[in-house]
């Protein structure tokens, strides 16, 4: 199908993109963004949206890289999900991440859609929401006026599809804490390949000597926003890094979750894929 009509803005910079929402939300236009398209553009031509104007960052130079902040990594909310898989950065400090991003749909998607845009979407299915969830990422927003704040991805995600960005907000960067030398895997379950996972898994685990030291669980399409199993990483702490111990362990990692039920799985199918999925992310991130 065709899209609807619409405008069509490029601004080459952080504040011409913001303004250009500004404008719209101040005249009460319905206004989208579009980093590397790969959801918009599919609900545009199934005229599931129907905006008035398309802001397109994609010449915002400034919103690509990933950059070294210290005890940090800073991931330009532009850059590809190829990009990421492949920075030496996030590889040697937050190894999760670069494994999740290698699971995301297929090579084409990954070289067209970005680590910004997906988390901006929301999508419970989507990959990178978990494991950003389990790092305790910063998720940095500019505004209006310059104003520029910072929320953490336990508050960013708020329902389905919905996050705390306001209409004139934009997702700049990515601030995720390093771990480096930890374990790392992520497991997910889908019909097919390319396919939005059914259930998926991240974990990264810090061992020692064979021993859990600490551990970080993400849960995937598990409820309306992504999930973090945090009994699960205090019950794994100071155990072995063997199967029984970490069954057990894993044992409660669907409680509190409410997953869905739709044409792919049941509630209780999903329930029993996460504590398989989880039972492997973790043995695989503790190198057992």
């Amino acid at each position: 199908m065709i899209p609807t009509a619409f405008e069509y803005a490029s601004p080459t910079t952080v504040e011409e993109a913001v303004a250009a929402l500004a404008e719209a939300v101040s005249h009460h236009r319905d206004v989208k963004v579009l980093a590397g398209g790969q959801s918009l553009l599919p609900v545009l031509r199934l005229r599931l949206a129907a905006p008035e104007l398309v802001v397109d960052l994609s010449r915002v130079e400034g919103l690509r890289g990933v950059r070294d902040d210290g005890d940090a990594i800073v991931i330009g909310a532009m850059t590809t999900h190829d990009e990421v898989m492949r920075d030496p950065l996030v590889n040697e400090h937050d190894l999760l991440l670069a494994l999740t991003t290698r699971t995301v749909a297929d090579p084409q998607v990954r070289h067209r859609g970005t680590f910004g845009g997906s988390l901006a979407h929301a999508d419970p299915a989507g990959d990178l929401l978990a494991p950003a969830l389990a790092l305790d990422a910063q998720l940095v927003i500019a505004g209006p006026s310059g104003r520029t704040r910072t929320v953490a991805a336990h508050d960013f995600f708020t329902d389905l599809f919905t996050t705390t960005l306001d209409e004139d907000e934009l997702l700049v960067e990515v601030r995720v804490p390093k771990y480096t030398g930890w374990g790392a895997s992520y497991q997910k379950f889908n019909r097919v390949a390319q396919a939005w996972s059914i259930v998926g898994v991240a974990a990264a685990v810090k061992s020692d000597g064979g021993t859990i030291g600490e551990a970080r669980i993400g849960l995937t399409n598990m409820a309306s926003t992504p999930v973090r199993a945090r009994a699960v990483e205090q019950a794994l702490v100071g155990q072995p890094a063997t199967d029984e111990a970490i069954r057990a362990a894993v044992a409660d990692v669907t409680a509190g979750t409410q997953p869905p039920a739709d044409a792919n799985a049941d509630a209780d199918y999903r329930r029993h894929l996460a504590g398989v999925l989880t039972r492997r992310a973790v043995l695989a991130a503790a190198g057992a």
